[in-house]
Order: structure tokens, then C-alpha cells, then sequence
């Protein structure tokens, strides 16, 4: 929220209480980005026409409650496994901010939250108002618009955690399995970054040599050594304004830490064969697998440019820790592999896929529909079309007919009402055996 919103809000909470829902509405109608004004019972008592156009289509929204029109729910998001901002600012007072799926009219998006609590004249707690930022919008065409997706609660909490770092130049040190999908999430901090409009330029660091890691870093003047017939720029220099992703820096060998570390920490380089002093403007995320403090502990990092660099880490859930999020997964991953036909998963191959430990995560997936494309001659990817060494089918599912087509989330709630079934209705143990929150849970029995 501006500074010119927070100052707006004070200069109104000092207005009667009585007054103050008049006051308000006229305000917040004014504004652009969606808001909303809500009582301590969730009920919405102002709209402005953005929250409208974004979550209500043609629906009224006055008289109804928030978690009516976000999430469909039936009662309070935090009865539901949901974090609410409403709750925790009532505990304390102060502002909140939260990532959650809304419910708009172009489906499931993902929503940056914030909301401030407004005190009557007694100093109590009476109103609130919610301000809604769609991350989705941010995203558009860019590499991780098209590719960085799901609505876990992993997923979500990662991609929280972007959305709060990507305004600040604070370096971040993303981690996580290979696969898991890295330097897409350096993508999405480019793009939700104030330098979004500025280059980002990826730098692969395994394998790199002290002369080439110099030269492809800091570039070099013509004549520097044999073959260098002209000068030319290096990636620091060819950021400038942007981002600078450096993936695997855990493969960085000790010789070359120290010249990043003085990059760091004077933010100036010069060029091989070069006397000119040249400023360096980028914002640095990395990335790598490695387990970095273990590496710091026996040496092979330095302490100096891990402190350095790990200011704000963030961790990328495995495809095991998100499994829910497989359905979405898969549909992207086919309309980018095969746009022009109507691939689906057979109920039983995708059972298959759901069984699957995806060691290689992401990016085996991806592999593994990349097969699946080319060995299937219809629209159908029955079970014969993925690997052999997947796991092996469960007894109980055997039988299904493979020759039935369905989408991918209606094959998707048959599991979940297969599973349900034999768990005699216990949600908790279901969500458990499933590998899913409650919540999530909450969300897909609402479909069924």
C-alpha cells in the first residue's frame, strides 16, 4: 500500500465513527487497484469498482462476507486452513499482508493481500480495509508467467516469499533439488521487481574456469590476450539496471569466491586487460542444489560471500512436497508441448504419475510428457506411454478401464472420492495419506 493510501487512512481514522464508513467509501472508490471496506464480522460494507471488475464479475459484493467472495467458503478462511489477515490483525492491531487463491472470473489466482484495521474513537479495533494486488497480471508474458505454476500451499508460500523480496535490491539465494525450477523463480523476482522493465541475465556458473569466469563476467578490453581482437562487455555490465541471476553458485571453486565477493561488496569490476574502474548496477539473486552451510562448515564456501548473498533465502518445495499441484503441472506442461493437439491423461496413468516420487522433479516431469507426446497417437496418454521404471500402479486402481477420457481435474476428483470412500470420510487421515494440507483438501472436496 502507498504512502499517500497509509496517510490517507490515518487523516480518516481520526474521523467519528459514525462518519467514518462515508468517508471511506467515497475514498477507496477513488482508487485504482481493488479494495474493499470490511467490519470485525467480514462483512463487506464498500467495494470499489476494481475489486468489482476483478472478483465479482456482475455480482453484488455490499452485504456479503469476504470469505464468501474470495474463496466460496461457507465460514472464515482461518476455519478453513487458511491464514487470515482479518484474525491476526484483530489479535494485534497492526497491519497484515498475506499471499492467497482467490476466486476471480477467470479462475483460481493467486492475490497479494494487505489489509490495515482502523480504530474508533474508544481505540477499538471497527474496520478494515483490504487492498488487492493479483500476481497473476505481473506475470504475464513473461518466462515465469508461462512456465511457474501451481496453488499448493508450498507453492504458494514460496511464491510469497518472492512477492515480499522481489521490491528490494536485497540479495536472494534461492535453494532447492535440481529441477525444482530456479531460475524461473529468478524470473518472477525479476518481474515483480521495480527493474522488471531492465535486462535479466543469467549466468550459469558450474564448470567455469578463473579466466572464462572473468572474461564472461567482466568482459574484456581489446588486446587483452590472444584472440581478444575487440573489447567486448561482460554480463555484469550487460545487467545493468536488471537483475543478475547466477545459477549454481555453489560450484563457484574457492579461487574465483574471492572476485565475486569484491564485485559484492564494492559493487565496482573492471574489465580484463583494463585500468578503468567501471560501477556496477544490479540486483543479484542466485541460485544453487547445494547444501551451502554444510559447504561453508567444511571449507569449500567461503563464510565472508555466503553471508553475503544468503540475506534472504528462499526455499523451492521438491514436486513430492506439492503433489497437488501435479493436475495444474501437467496441463501446462502439455499445452506447451503439444499446443495444437487436446492431449489428456488417461484416469490410471495419471494415478500413476500421482504415485511417482519424481526425483528429478520439474524437470523429469517434463521429460516424461515430452515421451508420453510422441508415443501417443491419439489425444489419450494411457500408462504404456510413460517409462516402465515409474512406480507401480496400486491393486486397487488396476482395473480402471484405460480407454476413458477425462480431464484432468475431473480425474483428479475421482481419486480424491475414490480415496475418501475407503477412508470412511476421515479428511484428516485422507489430506495425510494424500500429502496435502486440510485446506487443500477443503478445496477439492468443495468440487467434487
Amino acid at each position: 500500500m502507498t504512502d499517500r493510501v497509509l496517510t490517507m487512512l490515518a487523516v480518516i481514522s481520526n474521523v467519528s465513527v459514525m462518519h467514518l464508513p462515508r468517508e471511506l467509501i467515497a475514498f477507496i472508490d477513488s482508487l485504482p487497484e481493488p479494495r474493499i471496506l470490511v467490519d470485525t464480522h467480514y462483512r463487506i460494507l464498500a467495494a470499489n469498482q476494481a475489486y468489482t471488475r476483478e472478483f465479482g464479475g456482475r455480482g453484488r459484493m455490499v452485504g456479503r462476507y469476504c470469505y464468501e467472495v474470495s474463496h466460496h467458503f461457507d465460514k472464515p478462511c482461518d476455519q478453513c486452513g487458511e491464514t487470515c489477515p482479518l484474525q491476526t490483525a484483530l489479535k494485534t492491531g497492526q497491519p497484515g499482508r498475506v499471499l492467497h487463491l482467490h476466486h476471480t472470473p477467470r479462475g483460481e489466482e493467486h492475490v497479494d493481500v494487505e489489509l490495515v484495521p482502523l480504530q474508533d474513537e474508544s481505540g477499538q479495533v471497527a474496520y478494515f480495509v483490504e487492498a488487492m494486488s493479483l500476481l497473476n497480471h505481473k506475470l504475464v508474458d513473461s518466462a515465469s508467467g508461462y512456465g511457474m505454476v501451481g496453488r499448493s500451499p508450498a507453492f504458494t508460500a514460496m511464491l510469497e516469499l518472492i512477492n515480499r523480496a522481489a521490491p528490494a535490491m536485497t540479495p536472494v539465494l534461492l535453494l532447492g533439488e535440481s529441477g525444482t525450477g530456479k531460475e524461473l523463480a529468478a524470473q518472477a523476482l525479476h518481474d515483480l521487481s521495480p527493474r522488471h522493465g531492465k535486462p535479466f541475465v543469467p549466468v550459469d556458473c558450474s564448470g567455469m574456469t578463473e579466466s572464462l569466469f572473468e572474461s564472461e563476467l567482466f568482459g574484456y578490453e581489446k588486446g587483452a590476450f590472444t584472440g581478444a581482437t575487440q573489447r567486448k562487455i561482460g554480463l555484469v555490465e550487460a545487467a545493468a539496471g536488471g537483475t543478475l541471476f547466477l545459477d549454481e553458485l555453489g560450484d563457484i571453486p574457492l579461487s574465483l569466491q574471492v572476485k565475486l565477493l569484491r564485485l559484492l561488496e564494492t559493487g565496482t569490476f573492471r574489465r580484463v586487460g583494463g585500468v578503468e574502474t567501471l560501477r556496477a548496477d544490479f540486483r543479484l539473486v542466485a541460485a544453487t542444489h547445494r547444501g551451502v552451510r554444510e559447504m561453508v562448515e567444511a571449507g569449500t564456501f567461503r563464510r565472508d560471500l555466503y553471508y553475503r548473498i544468503s540475506a534472504f533465502p528462499i526455499n523451492l518445495p521438491a514436486l513430492r512436497e506439492r503433489r497437488e499441484d501435479l493436475p495444474i503441472l501437467v496441463e501446462n506442461l502439455l499445452q506447451r508441448l503439444a499446443p495444437e493437439r487436446s492431449l489428456h491423461l488417461a484416469p490410471v496413468a495419471f494415478d500413476r504419475l500421482m504415485g511417482y516420487g519424481f526425483p528429478g522433479n520439474i524437470r523429469e516431469l517434463r521429460n516424461i510428457l515430452e515421451r508420453a507426446v510422441l508415443l501417443a497417437d491419439g489425444e489419450i496418454i494411457a500408462p504404456e506411454h510413460l517409462p516402465d521404471d515409474l512406480a507401480p500402479l496400486p491393486v486397487a486402481i488396476q482395473n480402471k478401464p484405460l480407454d476413458e477420457v477425462v480431464p484432468l481435474d475431473q480425474a483428479e476428483r475421482n481419486y480424491v472420492r475414490w480415496a475418501l470412500e475407503r477412508m470412511a470420510g476421515d479428511k484428516k487421515s485422507l489430506a495425510q495419506a494424500l500429502g496435502i494440507s486440510e485446506r487443500t483438501l477443503y478445496r477439492k472436496l468443495e468440487s467434487i
